[in-house]
């Protein structure tokens, strides 16, 4: 009888391995995404950036940020500002 391999935790910071594709996916997010969702794919970014780079850029300890991303906060968008400009992501207006 063949045996089962199991199924691993899918890990979408695995897949963010260039700033490309870091881009498209922080830009499809904040386009259409819930305040859940924009504060899971900024996690998932800073898990794949380094936590505790941005941390330092932010001028924050790596559990001070942590706790922002990870615990059921409300996210402030000037937390989500000081994140972005410390992962070198600007914000772009466009009509539509």
């Amino acid at each position: 009888m063949k045996q089962n391999t199991p199924i691993r935790d899918y890990e979408a910071a695995e897949f963010l391995d260039t700033d490309e594709m870091i881009y498209t996916y922080i830009s499809d997010v904040l386009q259409d995404g819930t305040e859940t969702e924009i504060k899971t794919a900024l996690a998932n970014v800073v898990k794949a950036k380094n936590i505790t780079e941005i941390a330092k850029k932010m001028g924050l300890k790596r559990e001070e940020l942590a706790k922002v991303l990870f615990e059921k906060e409300d996210l402030q968008f000037t937390i989500v500002q000081r994140l972005l400009n410390a992962m070198n992501i600007k914000l772009n207006v466009v009509a539509v």
